[in-house]
């Protein structure tokens, strides 16, 4: 079954990994902008790091039939340095227009301190003010729901900003509803230990239902897999579910949410060989 991973950091991983998600049938994936395993002292660092993902990373992913979008923001870990991220945030509207670009993210918080929450709100400002998509990220472990709530708070109190076109991502079970009950779409990560495996995201699509919920792996730096969303088409198979309800989850959902990008082109997948994307062009050395 072909399937889209909508939050995927392939900057982090190797090129035999988009080989694996071309065999899997992946057709396409968004990259939302991170934290790259160490903290960035500049906004030149940053300007390098949006055009590696605007500029490189979808050739890379256009050798194996794989559609790259990206999102732009500086993430909520490095949003302590207050200074350098209104320098970031500064830059972004230089980037919004370029093709694949689908909006702000992944914003959100990491460790709910006062510093993050006023850097989440002036993205908010700017995703207002250029009626773009918005990603979020919720953090980890003990912190998830106290900080889901803040977000969601934050995004109520911005008569701006429209439900259907913000994702929180990285729901759970405690999380999940309060995504969905406010209006939001929603992400559940296939991720070991700090966030869902299959079963779990399984058993959240058998509590909520399939509308406006997608899955992802969020593989990068850390341990992760970028096969996990072909790992919960299986797990969805194995239950029994309908191949029209893992396909909304999978595939639907996200080109759904992503269609109402400003950029967006309508995108027809890529020609197939035997099932694996194959692109009609593709540049060597990438």
């Amino acid at each position: 079954m072909k399937y889209i991973d909508p939050h995927i950091h392939m900057i982090s991983r190797t090129t035999d990994d988009y080989q694996r998600m071309a065999y899997s049938q992946c057709a396409a994936i968004s990259e939302p902008a991170f934290w790259a395993g160490f903290d960035r002292g500049t906004a030149q660092g940053f300007h390098d790091y949006f055009r590696h993902l605007t500029e490189f990373e979808p050739k890379r992913a256009a050798q194996f039939g794989i559609k790259h979008y990206s999102w732009l923001c500086i993430n909520a870990k490095e949003a302590e340095n207050v200074s350098l991220s209104r320098e970031v945030i500064s830059m972004i509207p230089e980037f919004l227009e370029r093709p694949g670009v689908l909006g702000i993210g992944e914003i959100g918080l990491n460790k709910n301190t006062a510093n993050e929450a006023t850097i989440f709100q002036e993205h908010l400002d700017l995703a207002a003010k250029t009626n773009e998509l918005i990603l979020i990220h919720t953090p980890h472990l003990e912190d998830k729901y106290k900080g889901t709530r803040m977000i969601v708070d934050m995004l109520k109190n911005d008569p701006r900003v429209k439900p259907h076109r913000v994702c929180v991502d990285h729901v759970e079970e405690h999380t999940v509803k309060l995504a969905l009950d406010n209006g939001f779409w929603c992400g559940m990560t296939l991720y070991p230990v700090t966030k869902c495996t299959p079963a779990r995201a399984c058993d959240i699509i058998e509590m909520v239902g399939t509308d406006r919920i997608m899955a992802n792996s969020a593989g990068d730096w850390g341990k992760s897999d970028p096969l996990a969303v072909p790992e919960l088409i299986q797990e969805m198979k194995r239950r029994g579910h309908k191949e029209s309800e893992i396909k909304k989850v999978v595939y639907d959902n996200p080109l759904s949410f992503w269609r109402q990008a400003n950029n967006w082109k309508e995108w027809p997948p890529e020609p197939s060989t035997n099932g694996v994307a194959t692109p009609a062009t593709a540049k060597a050395g990438y």
